[in-house]
């Protein structure tokens, strides 16, 4: 039993190198994590790399144009204050609150799928009407409603996000658990006397992380969308702190005389959804192929 308890664990070296060998094949996915790697490691030493104080206001370099002036290669905004300087700050809080979003997010969704699946019946049935419920509402609408009452700092924007974002890995897991809750090894681990916490965190869990790594991934795109979304209305974070979502709001009222004031935060929402996106997908595409193979 013993045997079948490790052998049902794909943690295996070979397992390893060959969901390793399945992604580096799928070249939009490496490159959608080199610009991950890029982005997060732009954002982690954003104070080493930006030239400039990000709230630093000069009013006699209002407007300047970029890449004509190795001072302001990028320009500076309607307060003269350095526009790459707040690209990489507002960044590293755009990251931020996408990461701790999706923590939340997958922590709540797991334990809620896992005691979905693996205890069925009643539990399963309430969980799951609790589940579908909080679904019937958008959740662009579930957001604004909830950061209309709660001040917003970085924290609270991204517990606001990634509680509100969790419906669809909950769905995900339980499908899982489901699946395998019945399987050889989970039924020598309850022989052996294990408690339902235990087979759930070390019997269920690591057999179902590969598709809750690639909903993480896709939840981080998710979350940076979303900041940007509600500090685009005013909901989010709020100046001086820079975020790409409201430097788009200082931005439109200039944007028919500065374009690249809303065209460059613009510019990197869109990278950064699209690449974290393309690393998810090759993730995803990496564990298929390899659950696809015969051992």
């Amino acid at each position: 039993m013993t045997d079948a308890v490790f052998s049902s664990r794909p943690a295996s070296r070979s397992y390893g190198m060959m969901i390793f060998r399945r992604f580096m094949g799928h070249r939009l996915a490496v490159a959608g994590a080199v610009v991950v790697i890029l982005l997060c490691f732009s954002a982690a030493f954003a104070q080493f790399l930006a030239p400039h104080d990000p709230l630093l206001i000069d009013t006699s370099k209002r407007f300047m144009s970029p890449f004509i002036s190795w001072q302001y290669p990028l320009g500076t905004d309607d307060l003269g204050r350095d526009t790459l300087s707040r690209l990489l700050y507002g960044g590293q809080v755009s990251l931020v609150v996408g990461i701790v979003a999706m923590i939340t997010t997958m922590i709540t969704g797991t334990l809620v799928g896992l005691a979905a699946g693996y205890y069925g019946g009643v539990v399963d049935n309430l969980l799951m009407r609790f589940v579908d419920t909080l679904l019937c509402f958008p959740q662009v609408f579930l957001l604004l409603v909830i950061a209309a009452f709660v001040p917003p700092t970085i924290l609270s924007i991204s517990l606001i996000i990634g509680l509100t974002s969790w419906m669809e890995v909950a769905r995900i897991v339980r499908a899982q658990v489901s699946t395998i809750k019945e399987a050889d090894f989970v039924q020598a681990s309850r022989g052996y006397g294990a408690s339902n916490w235990r087979i759930m965190m070390v019997e269920l869990l690591p057999n179902i992380l590969a598709p809750v790594l690639v909903a993480a991934t896709l939840k981080v795109a998710t979350a940076v969308l979303m900041e940007s979304y509600i500090s685009f209305l005013g909901y989010g974070v709020q100046p001086p702190l820079a975020s790409w979502g409201n430097m788009l709001t200082n931005a439109q009222g200039y944007f028919d005389t500065v374009p690249w004031l809303a065209i460059l935060p613009g510019i990197l929402i869109t990278l950064t959804v699209m690449s974290f996106n393309l690393f998810g997908d090759g993730l995803r595409d990496a564990f298929d192929a390899r659950l696809k193979l015969d051992p």
